[in-house]
C-alpha cells in the first residue's frame, strides 16, 4: 500500500522477518555467540530468557544457520502434553517408534545416542515456550539427559518468557536448575539501537531515505515499545500506513501518538506514553479539527473588526473593542 509512496521495495516492518530484514542488535549478536558456545562445548542444558517479542525466535534461527551438519536438532513447542504424548511427539520427531511408551522410548533412545556418538553427531533438544511447560514435563526433560551416560552428544536448549526463572526457582526443579550450564537473559532494545533497527528495516527494504521518521518520533516509539522489536513493527506500520493515507512524508510524535489510539485496545495498559505539556492538546483535538478553529477564529476576527471599525470614534465603540480584543486573545 504504501511502498510506492515512500520508495520501499518491499515492506520493511513484517512481523517474520526474512534474508536482510533480520536485524541483531549486540544483545542478540551475545546471546547468539554464548549458546553457540553451549552447544559446541557441551554445557548439556543452555536457558535464553526474553520478553515477549524480544527476538528470541532471532536468536534461535540464526543459531539454527549457523550450527553444521554435524548438530542433529529437534523442536518441540507444544507444551500441553501428557507424559504419554510428550514421548510419542519426541519419538515421532527423532525416528523412534514407541506409541508413548517411556520404557520404550528409554531403551531406543538410548541406542541413538550410541549411534550419533559414532557417527560423531550431536543431538540438540530445542523446547520451546519452555515457561508453559508443567513442572513433572520440565522434570521429564532433565531426567532424558540422564540417559546420555557420559556421552557429550546431547544438549537442552530450554527457551521461555521471564517467568521460566522463576518456575524454575521451584524446589522440584532445583536438580534441573544446577544442570543449567549457560544462562542467557535477552534485555530490549535501547532508544539508539531502536533507531537503528528502525533504520536497519528501512534500509533493507529499499528506502531512498531513512529518515521518514524524525527523532521525536523514534522517542515515541521506543517509550511506547520499551525497546520490543515485535511492537515496533506494529507501530511503524500502521505509523506508515497512516503517513501515505494523509500523504505525509515525515511521521513526527503526534503521529505516533494517534497510531497508539488506534491500535490500542479499550482498557490496554501498555503502548502508553508521556505527552509534554505543549502538546496535550493533540491527543484531544485532531490536526484537521484544530486548523477549523482556527480559521473560524480569524474568519470571526475579521468580521467584527470590520463592524468595529465603524463604531471606533465613539466612546461606546471604543469600549466595546477592548472587550473584542480581551476576548480574542483568550481564545489562543
Amino acid at each position: 500500500m504504501y511502498r510506492k509512496f515512500y520508495g520501499l521495495d518491499k515492506k520493511p516492518f513484517e512481523l517474520a522477518p526474512v534474508g536482510g530484514l533480520v536485524y541483531l542488535s549486540e544483545a542478540h549478536r551475545e546471546g547468539v555467540a554464548i549458546l553457540r558456545y553451549g552447544v559446541i562445548a557441551d554445557k548439556g542444558f543452555l536457558l535464553l530468557t526474553g520478553g515477549v517479542g524480544a527476538g528470541k525466535t532471532t536468536i534461535l534461527n540464526t543459531l539454527l544457520n549457523m550450527l553444521q551438519s554435524n548438530v542433529k536438532t529437534c523442536v518441540l513447542n507444544n507444551p500441553k502434553l501428557s507424559r504419554n504424548e510428550f514421548y510419542y511427539f519426541l519419538g515421532a520427531k527423532l525416528g523412534i517408534r514407541c506409541n508413548g511408551n517411556k520404557g520404550q522410548f528409554i531403551l531406543k533412545f538410548s541406542d541413538l545416542l550410541e549411534k550419533l556418538e559414532a557417527e560423531k553427531i550431536k543431538l540438540l533438544l530445542i523446547i520451546d515456550e519452555a515457561q508453559a511447560f508443567s513442572i513433572d514435563l520440565l522434570e521429564e526433560i532433565r531426567l532424558l539427559s540422564n540417559h546420555a551416560e557420559g556421552r557429550n552428544v546431547f544438549s537442552i536448549f530450554l527457551i521461555g518468557q521471564p517467568e521460566l526463572q522463576e518456575k524454575l526457582a521451584t524446589p522440584q526443579l532445583l536438580p534441573l536448575r544446577q544442570r543449567i550450564g549457560l544462562r542467557y537473559h535477552l534485555d530490549s532494545l535501547t532508544r539508539d539501537e531502536t533507531a537503528q533497527y528502525i533504520f536497519y528495516r528501512l534500509n533493507a527494504a529499499g528506502a531512498v531515505r531513512t529518515s521518514i521518521f524524525d527523532d521525536d518520533a523514534i522517542d515515541a516509539l521506543h517509550e511506547a515499545s520499551r525497546g520490543t522489536p515485535r511492537l515496533i513493527n506494529i507501530i511503524c506500520d500502521h505509523a506508515m500506513i497512516q503517513g501515505f493515507t494523509r500523504e505525509v512524508f515525515r511521521i513526527d510524535r503526534l503521529s505516533i501518538v494517534e497510531c497508539l489510539k488506534a491500535i490500542r485496545l479499550q482498557g490496554e495498559e501498555r503502548l502508553n506514553i508521556s505527552l509534554p505539556p505543549e502538546q496535550a492538546e493533540d491527543t484531544v483535538i485532531p490536526r484537521r479539527q484544530r486548523g477549523f478553529r482556527w480559521a473560524a477564529i480569524i474568519g470571526a476576527f475579521t468580521l467584527v473588526f470590520a463592524a468595529v471599525a465603524a463604531a471606533a470614534s465613539s466612546f461606546a465603540g471604543q469600549q466595546y473593542f477592548r472587550f473584542l480584543q480581551e476576548w480574542l486573545v483568550s481564545l489562543y
